[in-house]
Protein backbone atom coordinates (compact mmCIF):
# COMPACT_ATOMS: atom_id res chain seq x y z
CA UNK A 1 0.00 0.00 0.00
CA UNK A 2 1.63 3.17 -0.85
CA UNK A 3 2.08 6.45 1.93
CA UNK A 4 -0.40 8.39 2.58
CA UNK A 5 2.06 11.73 0.83
CA UNK A 6 1.33 15.58 1.05
CA UNK A 7 0.88 14.63 -2.91
CA UNK A 8 -1.50 11.70 -2.83
CA UNK A 9 -3.41 14.15 -0.83
CA UNK A 10 -3.31 16.53 -3.12
CA UNK A 11 -4.44 14.75 -5.84
CA UNK A 12 -7.15 13.43 -4.35
CA UNK A 13 -8.05 16.38 -3.09
CA UNK A 14 -8.34 18.38 -6.47
CA UNK A 15 -10.07 15.06 -8.06
CA UNK A 16 -13.05 15.84 -5.59
CA UNK A 17 -12.58 19.14 -6.15
CA UNK A 18 -13.34 18.41 -9.81
CA UNK A 19 -16.18 15.45 -9.50
CA UNK A 20 -17.69 18.69 -7.17
CA UNK A 21 -17.55 21.09 -9.65
CA UNK A 22 -19.05 18.58 -12.72
CA UNK A 23 -22.41 19.23 -11.93
CA UNK A 24 -22.28 23.10 -12.01
CA UNK A 25 -20.22 22.61 -15.34
CA UNK A 26 -22.98 20.26 -17.20
CA UNK A 27 -24.79 23.70 -17.53
CA UNK A 28 -22.46 24.21 -20.33
CA UNK A 29 -23.29 21.48 -22.66
CA UNK A 30 -23.79 21.99 -26.23
CA UNK A 31 -26.90 21.74 -27.59
CA UNK A 32 -28.13 21.10 -31.26
CA UNK A 33 -28.19 24.76 -32.33
CA UNK A 34 -24.79 25.75 -30.96
CA UNK A 35 -23.05 22.57 -32.72
CA UNK A 36 -25.31 23.66 -35.95
CA UNK A 37 -23.67 26.82 -35.99
CA UNK A 38 -20.57 25.78 -35.27
CA UNK A 39 -20.88 23.25 -38.75
CA UNK A 40 -22.47 26.30 -40.76
CA UNK A 41 -19.38 28.59 -39.67
CA UNK A 42 -16.50 25.93 -39.68
CA UNK A 43 -17.58 22.70 -41.91
CA UNK A 44 -15.10 21.87 -44.89
CA UNK A 45 -17.43 20.97 -47.15
CA UNK A 46 -19.55 23.61 -46.89
CA UNK A 47 -16.98 26.38 -47.19
CA UNK A 48 -16.05 24.51 -49.96
CA UNK A 49 -19.04 25.25 -51.55
CA UNK A 50 -19.37 28.51 -50.83
CA UNK A 51 -15.58 29.22 -52.51
CA UNK A 52 -17.21 27.85 -55.66
CA UNK A 53 -20.12 30.38 -55.68
CA UNK A 54 -17.92 32.82 -55.48
CA UNK A 55 -15.81 31.47 -58.06
CA UNK A 56 -18.79 31.42 -60.31
CA UNK A 57 -19.49 35.16 -59.72
CA UNK A 58 -16.00 36.04 -60.42
CA UNK A 59 -16.02 34.12 -63.98
CA UNK A 60 -19.63 35.90 -64.38
CA UNK A 61 -17.95 39.39 -64.08
CA UNK A 62 -15.17 38.26 -65.89
CA UNK A 63 -17.92 36.98 -69.02
CA UNK A 64 -19.43 40.33 -68.68
CA UNK A 65 -15.94 42.67 -69.28
CA UNK A 66 -16.10 41.20 -72.49
CA UNK A 67 -19.35 43.00 -73.52
CA UNK A 68 -18.08 46.76 -72.10
CA UNK A 69 -15.17 48.80 -73.87
CA UNK A 70 -11.74 47.43 -74.65
CA UNK A 71 -8.94 50.11 -74.73
CA UNK A 72 -5.35 48.60 -74.55
CA UNK A 73 -2.17 50.44 -75.65
CA UNK A 74 1.16 49.74 -76.01
CA UNK A 75 4.37 51.99 -76.30
CA UNK A 76 7.87 51.04 -77.85
CA UNK A 77 11.80 52.72 -76.84
CA UNK A 78 14.21 51.59 -79.19
CA UNK A 79 18.73 52.33 -80.29
CA UNK A 80 18.71 51.72 -83.42
CA UNK A 81 22.29 50.90 -85.29
CA UNK A 82 21.80 50.84 -89.31
CA UNK A 83 24.92 49.59 -90.96
CA UNK A 84 24.80 49.49 -94.93
CA UNK A 85 27.65 47.81 -97.33
CA UNK A 86 26.03 47.83 -100.36
CA UNK A 87 26.65 50.53 -103.30
CA UNK A 88 24.80 50.78 -106.51
CA UNK A 89 26.68 50.36 -110.22
CA UNK A 90 26.48 54.21 -110.88
CA UNK A 91 27.90 54.93 -107.42
CA UNK A 92 31.02 53.08 -108.15
CA UNK A 93 31.63 54.67 -111.04
CA UNK A 94 31.72 58.31 -109.68
CA UNK A 95 33.32 56.90 -106.57
CA UNK A 96 36.23 54.31 -108.60
CA UNK A 97 37.61 52.72 -105.43
CA UNK A 98 35.51 54.10 -103.14
CA UNK A 99 33.35 52.40 -100.84
CA UNK A 100 29.38 52.19 -100.20
CA UNK A 101 29.60 51.71 -96.40
CA UNK A 102 27.67 53.41 -94.18
CA UNK A 103 26.54 53.48 -90.64
CA UNK A 104 23.67 55.15 -88.53
CA UNK A 105 23.10 55.45 -84.75
CA UNK A 106 19.77 56.89 -83.92
CA UNK A 107 17.16 56.64 -80.77
CA UNK A 108 13.53 55.96 -81.57
CA UNK A 109 9.59 56.14 -79.84
CA UNK A 110 6.28 55.03 -80.65
CA UNK A 111 2.95 55.05 -78.63
CA UNK A 112 -0.16 52.69 -80.16
CA UNK A 113 -3.60 53.07 -78.68
CA UNK A 114 -7.08 51.47 -79.10
CA UNK A 115 -10.24 51.34 -78.06
CA UNK A 116 -13.11 48.80 -78.83
CA UNK A 117 -16.73 48.35 -77.83
CA UNK A 118 -18.63 45.65 -78.71
CA UNK A 119 -22.03 46.53 -80.69
CA UNK A 120 -23.35 42.81 -81.99
CA UNK A 121 -21.60 40.00 -80.49
CA UNK A 122 -23.47 36.93 -80.08
CA UNK A 123 -20.69 34.36 -78.70
CA UNK A 124 -19.76 36.62 -75.84
CA UNK A 125 -23.26 37.31 -75.03
CA UNK A 126 -24.81 33.70 -74.82
CA UNK A 127 -21.34 33.13 -72.55
CA UNK A 128 -22.68 36.10 -69.93
CA UNK A 129 -26.15 34.67 -69.98
CA UNK A 130 -24.82 30.86 -69.57
CA UNK A 131 -22.57 32.22 -66.57
CA UNK A 132 -25.57 33.96 -65.23
CA UNK A 133 -27.28 30.54 -65.00
CA UNK A 134 -24.56 29.35 -63.60
CA UNK A 135 -24.55 31.37 -61.13
CA UNK A 136 -28.18 30.27 -60.09
CA UNK A 137 -26.71 26.37 -59.69
CA UNK A 138 -24.05 27.27 -57.69
CA UNK A 139 -26.42 28.93 -55.49
CA UNK A 140 -28.70 25.92 -54.99
CA UNK A 141 -25.73 23.54 -54.86
CA UNK A 142 -24.21 26.13 -51.72
CA UNK A 143 -28.23 25.49 -50.50
CA UNK A 144 -27.95 21.80 -50.82
CA UNK A 145 -24.77 21.69 -48.86
CA UNK A 146 -26.11 23.69 -45.75
CA UNK A 147 -28.98 21.79 -45.34
CA UNK A 148 -27.08 18.75 -45.86
CA UNK A 149 -24.88 19.74 -42.98
CA UNK A 150 -27.76 20.44 -40.77
CA UNK A 151 -29.17 17.45 -41.36
CA UNK A 152 -25.65 15.62 -41.02
CA UNK A 153 -25.16 17.24 -37.49
CA UNK A 154 -28.56 16.69 -36.38
CA UNK A 155 -27.90 12.75 -37.34
CA UNK A 156 -24.38 12.45 -35.63
CA UNK A 157 -26.15 14.62 -32.46
CA UNK A 158 -29.06 12.13 -32.00
CA UNK A 159 -26.94 9.54 -32.68
CA UNK A 160 -24.59 10.34 -29.64
CA UNK A 161 -27.57 10.28 -27.24
CA UNK A 162 -28.82 7.00 -29.34
CA UNK A 163 -25.64 5.40 -28.05
CA UNK A 164 -25.87 6.87 -24.89
CA UNK A 165 -29.47 4.94 -24.51
CA UNK A 166 -28.48 1.93 -25.69
CA UNK A 167 -25.58 1.94 -23.78
CA UNK A 168 -27.59 2.35 -20.80
CA UNK A 169 -29.97 -0.58 -20.94
CA UNK A 170 -27.12 -2.82 -21.73
CA UNK A 171 -25.50 -1.87 -18.41
CA UNK A 172 -28.79 -2.43 -16.55
CA UNK A 173 -29.27 -5.68 -18.46
CA UNK A 174 -25.76 -7.21 -17.51
CA UNK A 175 -26.47 -5.66 -13.48
CA UNK A 176 -29.93 -7.43 -13.64
CA UNK A 177 -28.51 -10.96 -15.15
CA UNK A 178 -25.23 -10.87 -13.16
CA UNK A 179 -27.56 -10.56 -10.07
CA UNK A 180 -29.24 -13.96 -11.93
CA UNK A 181 -25.89 -15.36 -12.15
CA UNK A 182 -24.92 -15.01 -8.58
CA UNK A 183 -27.95 -16.35 -7.51
CA UNK A 184 -28.09 -19.56 -9.67
CA UNK A 185 -24.72 -20.13 -8.66
CA UNK A 186 -26.12 -20.06 -4.76
CA UNK A 187 -29.13 -21.99 -5.45
CA UNK A 188 -26.32 -24.33 -6.90
CA UNK A 189 -24.18 -24.42 -3.79
CA UNK A 190 -27.22 -25.70 -1.80
CA UNK A 191 -28.76 -28.19 -3.76
CA UNK A 192 -31.97 -26.01 -5.48
CA UNK A 193 -30.91 -25.63 -9.13
CA UNK A 194 -29.13 -28.18 -11.45
CA UNK A 195 -25.71 -26.64 -12.93
CA UNK A 196 -27.46 -26.49 -16.08
CA UNK A 197 -28.58 -23.10 -14.30
CA UNK A 198 -25.47 -21.77 -13.49
CA UNK A 199 -24.84 -22.36 -17.70
CA UNK A 200 -27.48 -20.46 -18.97
CA UNK A 201 -26.87 -17.86 -16.68
CA UNK A 202 -23.17 -17.39 -17.35
CA UNK A 203 -23.92 -17.86 -21.07
CA UNK A 204 -26.61 -15.25 -20.69
CA UNK A 205 -24.24 -12.96 -19.16
CA UNK A 206 -21.14 -13.06 -21.56
CA UNK A 207 -23.94 -12.11 -24.08
CA UNK A 208 -24.85 -9.23 -22.24
CA UNK A 209 -21.39 -8.04 -21.59
CA UNK A 210 -19.88 -8.21 -24.76
CA UNK A 211 -22.92 -6.09 -25.83
CA UNK A 212 -22.39 -3.65 -23.22
CA UNK A 213 -18.64 -3.47 -24.91
CA UNK A 214 -19.94 -2.75 -27.91
CA UNK A 215 -22.46 -0.39 -26.50
CA UNK A 216 -19.52 1.47 -25.20
CA UNK A 217 -17.22 1.45 -28.22
CA UNK A 218 -20.37 3.04 -30.21
CA UNK A 219 -20.90 5.93 -27.23
CA UNK A 220 -17.04 6.69 -28.01
CA UNK A 221 -16.71 6.80 -31.39
CA UNK A 222 -19.96 8.34 -32.12
CA UNK A 223 -18.80 11.70 -31.00
CA UNK A 224 -16.05 11.97 -34.07
CA UNK A 225 -19.02 12.47 -36.00
CA UNK A 226 -19.75 15.84 -34.44
CA UNK A 227 -15.84 17.25 -34.50
CA UNK A 228 -15.17 16.06 -38.16
CA UNK A 229 -18.55 18.25 -38.90
CA UNK A 230 -17.71 21.03 -36.93
CA UNK A 231 -13.78 20.89 -36.17
CA UNK A 232 -14.71 21.05 -32.87
CA UNK A 233 -14.39 18.47 -29.98
CA UNK A 234 -17.37 18.54 -27.26
CA UNK A 235 -17.22 17.67 -23.54
CA UNK A 236 -21.18 16.89 -23.27
CA UNK A 237 -23.71 17.80 -25.03
CA UNK A 238 -27.54 18.03 -24.10
CA UNK A 239 -30.04 14.96 -23.81
CA UNK A 240 -33.52 14.47 -25.60
CA UNK A 241 -35.92 15.00 -23.45
CA UNK A 242 -38.09 11.55 -22.52
CA UNK A 243 -41.62 13.32 -23.17
CA UNK A 244 -41.79 15.12 -27.02
CA UNK A 245 -44.11 15.54 -29.32
CA UNK A 246 -44.80 12.88 -31.30
CA UNK A 247 -46.81 13.53 -34.00
CA UNK A 248 -47.46 13.05 -37.50
CA UNK A 249 -45.64 15.36 -40.34
CA UNK A 250 -47.91 18.62 -40.79
CA UNK A 251 -49.07 19.17 -43.35
CA UNK A 252 -50.58 15.43 -43.47
CA UNK A 253 -51.29 14.99 -46.68
CA UNK A 254 -48.73 12.99 -48.58
CA UNK A 255 -49.15 15.14 -52.17
CA UNK A 256 -48.88 18.73 -50.47
CA UNK A 257 -45.72 17.59 -49.46
CA UNK A 258 -44.17 16.86 -52.98
CA UNK A 259 -45.60 19.93 -54.39
CA UNK A 260 -43.46 21.28 -51.41
CA UNK A 261 -40.20 19.08 -52.84
CA UNK A 262 -40.66 20.05 -56.28
CA UNK A 263 -40.97 23.97 -55.76
CA UNK A 264 -38.43 24.02 -53.13
CA UNK A 265 -35.96 21.28 -53.23
CA UNK A 266 -32.51 22.80 -54.06
CA UNK A 267 -31.73 19.12 -55.75
CA UNK A 268 -34.32 19.93 -58.41
CA UNK A 269 -34.21 23.45 -59.28
CA UNK A 270 -30.37 22.44 -59.67
CA UNK A 271 -30.87 20.38 -61.85
CA UNK A 272 -33.80 22.83 -63.47
CA UNK A 273 -30.75 25.67 -63.87
CA UNK A 274 -28.74 22.07 -65.73
CA UNK A 275 -30.91 22.57 -68.36
CA UNK A 276 -30.68 26.10 -68.83
CA UNK A 277 -27.18 26.40 -68.94
CA UNK A 278 -27.10 23.35 -71.49
CA UNK A 279 -29.60 25.67 -73.82
CA UNK A 280 -27.04 28.12 -73.18
CA UNK A 281 -25.03 26.08 -74.27
CA UNK A 282 -26.46 26.01 -77.71
CA UNK A 283 -27.07 29.73 -78.41
CA UNK A 284 -23.00 30.08 -77.43
CA UNK A 285 -22.63 27.05 -80.53
CA UNK A 286 -24.90 28.29 -82.56
CA UNK A 287 -22.78 32.14 -82.26
CA UNK A 288 -20.04 30.60 -83.75
CA UNK A 289 -22.26 31.22 -87.30
CA UNK A 290 -22.91 34.83 -86.42
CA UNK A 291 -21.23 37.99 -87.23
CA UNK A 292 -19.18 39.86 -84.83
CA UNK A 293 -19.35 44.02 -85.29
CA UNK A 294 -18.12 46.35 -83.11
CA UNK A 295 -16.92 50.14 -82.81
CA UNK A 296 -13.12 51.12 -82.94
CA UNK A 297 -10.79 54.21 -82.41
CA UNK A 298 -6.74 54.15 -82.59
CA UNK A 299 -4.23 56.44 -82.26
CA UNK A 300 -0.39 55.88 -83.38
CA UNK A 301 2.47 58.19 -82.89
CA UNK A 302 6.26 57.67 -83.89
CA UNK A 303 9.81 59.98 -83.15
CA UNK A 304 13.25 59.35 -84.06
CA UNK A 305 16.52 61.83 -83.76
CA UNK A 306 17.75 60.14 -86.87
CA UNK A 307 19.71 62.98 -88.83
CA UNK A 308 17.87 62.83 -91.52
CA UNK A 309 14.40 63.32 -90.97
CA UNK A 310 12.81 65.69 -88.41
CA UNK A 311 8.91 65.69 -86.85
CA UNK A 312 7.43 62.79 -85.98
CA UNK A 313 4.41 60.64 -87.52
CA UNK A 314 0.81 60.33 -85.59
CA UNK A 315 -2.42 58.70 -87.23
CA UNK A 316 -5.67 58.32 -85.78
CA UNK A 317 -8.87 56.12 -86.84
CA UNK A 318 -12.04 55.52 -85.69
CA UNK A 319 -14.72 53.25 -87.43
CA UNK A 320 -16.80 50.10 -87.84
CA UNK A 321 -15.28 47.04 -88.29
CA UNK A 322 -17.48 43.62 -89.04
CA UNK A 323 -16.05 40.11 -89.00
CA UNK A 324 -18.04 36.72 -90.04
CA UNK A 325 -16.91 33.02 -90.17
CA UNK A 326 -17.15 31.15 -93.73
CA UNK A 327 -15.94 28.37 -93.05
CA UNK A 328 -14.63 26.37 -90.04
CA UNK A 329 -13.85 22.89 -91.46
CA UNK A 330 -17.31 21.62 -89.95
CA UNK A 331 -16.15 22.63 -86.27
CA UNK A 332 -19.08 24.33 -85.70
CA UNK A 333 -21.85 22.34 -86.62
CA UNK A 334 -20.45 19.34 -84.81
CA UNK A 335 -20.54 21.66 -81.75
CA UNK A 336 -24.11 22.66 -81.73
CA UNK A 337 -24.72 18.95 -82.57
CA UNK A 338 -22.81 18.27 -79.17
CA UNK A 339 -24.43 20.81 -77.05
CA UNK A 340 -28.14 19.80 -78.13
CA UNK A 341 -26.97 15.97 -76.81
CA UNK A 342 -25.53 17.80 -74.12
CA UNK A 343 -29.16 19.52 -73.63
CA UNK A 344 -31.15 16.66 -74.11
CA UNK A 345 -29.07 14.40 -71.32
CA UNK A 346 -29.57 17.35 -68.89
CA UNK A 347 -33.22 17.16 -68.98
CA UNK A 348 -33.30 13.34 -68.56
CA UNK A 349 -31.20 14.03 -65.59
CA UNK A 350 -33.78 16.66 -64.37
CA UNK A 351 -36.44 13.79 -64.38
CA UNK A 352 -34.39 11.59 -62.65
CA UNK A 353 -33.49 13.67 -60.19
CA UNK A 354 -37.28 14.77 -59.99
CA UNK A 355 -38.50 10.99 -59.92
CA UNK A 356 -36.07 10.41 -57.11
CA UNK A 357 -36.86 13.76 -55.05
CA UNK A 358 -40.58 12.71 -54.89
CA UNK A 359 -40.12 9.13 -53.96
CA UNK A 360 -38.19 9.59 -51.30
CA UNK A 361 -40.36 12.36 -50.01
CA UNK A 362 -43.07 9.69 -50.46
CA UNK A 363 -41.11 7.27 -48.59
CA UNK A 364 -40.07 9.41 -45.67
CA UNK A 365 -43.50 10.52 -45.54
CA UNK A 366 -45.32 7.01 -44.73
CA UNK A 367 -41.84 6.29 -42.53
CA UNK A 368 -42.79 9.54 -40.28
CA UNK A 369 -46.37 8.49 -39.49
CA UNK A 370 -45.44 4.72 -38.99
CA UNK A 371 -42.55 6.15 -36.42
CA UNK A 372 -45.59 7.92 -34.52
CA UNK A 373 -47.02 4.35 -34.21
CA UNK A 374 -43.93 2.43 -33.54
CA UNK A 375 -42.83 4.66 -30.45
CA UNK A 376 -46.02 4.11 -29.36
CA UNK A 377 -46.07 0.22 -29.71
CA UNK A 378 -42.73 0.16 -28.55
CA UNK A 379 -43.65 2.32 -25.46
CA UNK A 380 -46.12 -0.13 -24.74
CA UNK A 381 -43.77 -3.11 -25.51
CA UNK A 382 -41.63 -1.90 -22.32
CA UNK A 383 -44.61 -1.93 -19.87
CA UNK A 384 -45.43 -5.32 -21.56
CA UNK A 385 -42.35 -7.33 -20.91
CA UNK A 386 -41.59 -5.53 -17.48
CA UNK A 387 -45.06 -7.44 -17.03
CA UNK A 388 -43.82 -10.48 -17.87
CA UNK A 389 -40.51 -10.40 -16.34
CA UNK A 390 -42.41 -10.18 -12.92
CA UNK A 391 -44.59 -12.94 -13.73
CA UNK A 392 -41.42 -15.01 -14.35
CA UNK A 393 -39.65 -14.02 -11.63
CA UNK A 394 -42.89 -15.01 -9.55
CA UNK A 395 -42.70 -17.97 -11.65
CA UNK A 396 -39.60 -19.19 -11.06
CA UNK A 397 -39.57 -18.37 -7.54
CA UNK A 398 -42.17 -20.64 -6.70
CA UNK A 399 -40.60 -23.23 -9.12
CA UNK A 400 -43.24 -23.26 -12.48
CA UNK A 401 -40.55 -21.50 -14.43
CA UNK A 402 -36.60 -21.97 -14.88
CA UNK A 403 -33.90 -20.09 -15.31
CA UNK A 404 -33.81 -19.58 -18.88
CA UNK A 405 -37.34 -18.03 -18.95
CA UNK A 406 -36.37 -15.52 -16.53
CA UNK A 407 -33.04 -15.01 -18.62
CA UNK A 408 -35.22 -14.88 -21.56
CA UNK A 409 -37.87 -12.41 -20.13
CA UNK A 410 -34.80 -9.87 -18.60
CA UNK A 411 -33.20 -10.01 -22.45
CA UNK A 412 -36.26 -9.20 -24.02
CA UNK A 413 -37.42 -6.04 -21.48
CA UNK A 414 -33.97 -4.78 -22.21
CA UNK A 415 -34.12 -5.37 -25.77
CA UNK A 416 -37.56 -3.34 -25.63
CA UNK A 417 -36.20 -0.42 -24.07
CA UNK A 418 -33.38 -0.46 -26.32
CA UNK A 419 -36.08 -0.24 -28.95
CA UNK A 420 -38.02 2.40 -28.16
CA UNK A 421 -35.01 4.91 -27.72
CA UNK A 422 -34.09 3.69 -31.41
CA UNK A 423 -37.42 4.79 -32.08
CA UNK A 424 -37.80 8.56 -30.63
CA UNK A 425 -34.42 8.56 -32.58
CA UNK A 426 -35.66 7.33 -35.71
CA UNK A 427 -38.86 9.50 -35.44
CA UNK A 428 -36.77 12.82 -34.91
CA UNK A 429 -33.96 12.20 -37.93
CA UNK A 430 -37.38 10.54 -40.34
CA UNK A 431 -38.86 14.76 -39.71
CA UNK A 432 -35.41 16.13 -40.56
CA UNK A 433 -34.57 14.08 -43.15
CA UNK A 434 -38.37 14.65 -44.65
CA UNK A 435 -37.85 18.43 -44.35
CA UNK A 436 -34.41 18.56 -45.77
CA UNK A 437 -35.63 15.79 -48.77
CA UNK A 438 -38.24 18.57 -49.29
CA UNK A 439 -35.69 21.49 -49.07
CA UNK A 440 -37.48 22.93 -46.01
CA UNK A 441 -34.47 22.52 -43.47
CA UNK A 442 -33.46 25.37 -41.93
CA UNK A 443 -32.09 27.31 -38.68
CA UNK A 444 -35.67 27.88 -37.57
CA UNK A 445 -36.37 24.02 -37.89
CA UNK A 446 -33.34 22.98 -35.76
CA UNK A 447 -34.35 25.61 -32.84
CA UNK A 448 -37.40 24.00 -32.87
CA UNK A 449 -35.87 20.28 -32.23
CA UNK A 450 -33.51 22.48 -29.64
CA UNK A 451 -36.32 22.91 -27.39
CA UNK A 452 -36.83 18.99 -27.19
CA UNK A 453 -33.60 18.98 -25.07
CA UNK A 454 -32.53 18.63 -21.55
CA UNK A 455 -30.25 21.45 -20.11
CA UNK A 456 -29.37 19.65 -16.57
CA UNK A 457 -28.87 15.93 -18.33
CA UNK A 458 -25.28 16.65 -20.06
CA UNK A 459 -24.14 13.32 -21.82
CA UNK A 460 -20.03 12.60 -22.25
CA UNK A 461 -17.97 10.45 -24.17
CA UNK A 462 -16.34 9.70 -21.15
CA UNK A 463 -17.39 6.71 -19.64
CA UNK A 464 -17.97 7.09 -15.88
CA UNK A 465 -15.72 5.08 -13.39
CA UNK A 466 -16.95 2.32 -11.39
CA UNK A 467 -17.55 3.17 -7.82
CA UNK A 468 -16.76 1.91 -5.05
CA UNK A 469 -18.53 -0.17 -2.55
CA UNK A 470 -21.11 -3.29 -3.21
CA UNK A 471 -23.09 -1.13 -5.67
CA UNK A 472 -19.96 -1.43 -7.99
CA UNK A 473 -21.42 -4.43 -9.42
CA UNK A 474 -23.85 -3.17 -11.09
CA UNK A 475 -21.99 -0.72 -13.03
CA UNK A 476 -18.92 -2.83 -13.56
CA UNK A 477 -18.65 -5.96 -12.32
CA UNK A 478 -14.77 -6.65 -13.26
CA UNK A 479 -13.48 -9.90 -14.49
CA UNK A 480 -15.75 -12.70 -15.74
CA UNK A 481 -17.39 -14.86 -12.99
CA UNK A 482 -16.06 -18.20 -12.67
CA UNK A 483 -17.86 -21.31 -12.96
CA UNK A 484 -18.30 -23.48 -9.58
CA UNK A 485 -16.25 -26.35 -9.34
Amino acid sequence: MSADTPSSRLTRYSVSLLLALMPASSAFAADLWTVARDALDNNATLSSARAGFGSVEAARDAQRGTLLPQIGGSANAAHNRIYNSQDSIQQSLFRPGGSGDSEDHYNSASLSLEATQALYDPSNRAQLEQAERQIGQQSMSVEATRQQILYEVAEAYFEILRAHDVLAARRAQEAAIVRQLEQARERFEVGLVAITDVHEAQASYDLARSQRIAAEGAMQVSFEALERLTGKRYANIEALADELPIEPPEPANRDTWVELAIENSPAIRGAEFAVEIARSGIDVSRAGQLPLVEAFANYQYADSDRDSLEGYDSNSQIGLRASLPLYTGGSTTAQIRQSTFDLEASQYDFEAQRRDTVQQVRSLHTQANNAVETVEARRQAIESNRSALEATRSGYEVGTRNIVDVLNAEQSLFTAIADHAEARYDYVLTLLNLRQQSGLLDAQTIQTVNQWLLENEPVSPELPEAPEGPESRVTNIGSRPQMPQ
